[in-house]
Formats: C-alpha cells, structure tokens, sequence
C-alpha cells in the first residue's frame, strides 16, 4: 500500500441495500493514487454505528494480513456490527470477544505477530488492563510487537494520560521502539484538521528489565 491518504461519504442508501431493516450510514475510504473514488488501490466500506467499526483490520486483511477482529466480549452488537462490516468488505477475518484484563479461554488461542490498537487510549481507568492483556499477547508471541496511537484531545489528558502511560508501560515491562508525531504521518488536510494531537507509537517488551 502506497499512501495512507483516505476519503469518505455518507451513503444511508447503501446500507440500506446490505440490511433493509436497518438504517445507518456508510463511510467509504479511499487508500493509495489520488485516495478518490476513481484512483485508489484499495476501499474499504465502514458501517458508521458509533463503534467497533475495525478499519485498520480491514485495511491489514485487505492487503494480505490474517486478521483477528476483537471488542468486548459481552458487547454483542458491536460484535456482530465488525461481522457485518467484513462481510460488506469480503473480508475474511475471525471475529473474537476480548476484554482488557479478562482471561477468558479464547485469549490463549492468539498468538499475534502485530497487535494494532485503533484510538483505545482514551479511558484512563481501562489503561491498565489493556497493558496488562497486551503484555500477555505479547508474552506468548515472541518478537511481537503493539502499534497504536493515542490522541491528546486535552490539557487534562496530555498532563495526566502521557504519565500514566509512561507509569504502566514500565510496571508491565513495556518499552517504546518507535513514536512518531501525527503531523509527520498524516497527510496534510488530515493533519490540519486534527483537535489536539496523535501520536502513533510501537510497543514492545522491554527484554533488559530484570524478571
């Protein structure tokens, strides 16, 4: 995949046609060329219900990847929302129940090369099992690694969220590899338009912190 530019558009006509009982709304984004409707290397079409819509899954599965799509395990909705969506893609993805700091049996089955987590850093009082589940993946999958972004919506955030990251990467043997600034990545109309600013960051096990 070239570029990571992306456009979208509201189509309730759409959705309509994928599921007549239902009415919701469409956004269609554009990945690679020009990321327009008629220059494009890849699409893919979210159903917009306020959550779990799983795009950069759906972008991994549309390049190749093998894709596992998880939310919370009891939020069924949201979970039959991602199937929908995969099968609106014809993307062949296994859709899991998950939750942070829960272990449930279906969290020993994965072992992931790549954890992607889309904007989860956003309720503080759920920062410490999320750590906690990816260390656990991360354990059970050697040279794996956990690339996610945070966004700093605030002032509250930036000076209580970052630390509290910093805190729990360290109590769960965590180190940063890589941290890259929003504005570095995103293309420029993206990045303009952004209220705060995201960073995107690669988390690997810290291999010197003594057991």
């Amino acid at each position: 995949m070239h570029s990571a530019s992306s456009s979208s558009y509201s189509s309730p006509e759409a959705a309509a046609a994928a599921d007549p009982g239902r009415m919701t709304t469409v956004s269609r984004h554009y990945f690679g060329g020009a990321s327009s409707d008629r220059d494009h290397h890849l699409r893919v079409d979210i159903l917009e219900l306020g959550a779990g819509t799983s795009l950069p899954g759906l972008v991994a599965a549309k390049v190749g990847a093998n894709v596992t799509l998880t939310d919370i395990a009891d939020n069924t909705e949201v979970l039959d929302n991602i199937r929908q969506i995969c099968g609106v893609n014809d993307a062949n993805c296994n859709v899991l129940g998950l939750t942070w700091g829960d272990w449930d049996e279906p969290i020993f089955d994965l072992h992931p090369d790549i954890i992607l987590g889309a904007d989860v850093l956003y309720d503080s009082a759920k920062f410490d099992d999320l750590f906690a589940t990816v260390t656990f993946l991360l354990e059970s999958s050697p040279g794996a690694v956990f690339i996610t972004t945070y966004h700093n919506r605030s002032l509250i955030f930036l000076c209580s969220g970052h630390h509290l990251i910093e805190f729990l990467m360290v109590k769960w043997g965590l180190k940063c590899l890589k941290l890259l600034d929003g504005f570095s990545f995103l293309p420029s109309c993206k990045a303009a338009s952004l209220q705060g600013n995201i960073q995107l960051v690669e988390i690997t096990l810290d291999k010197e912190k003594p057991k």
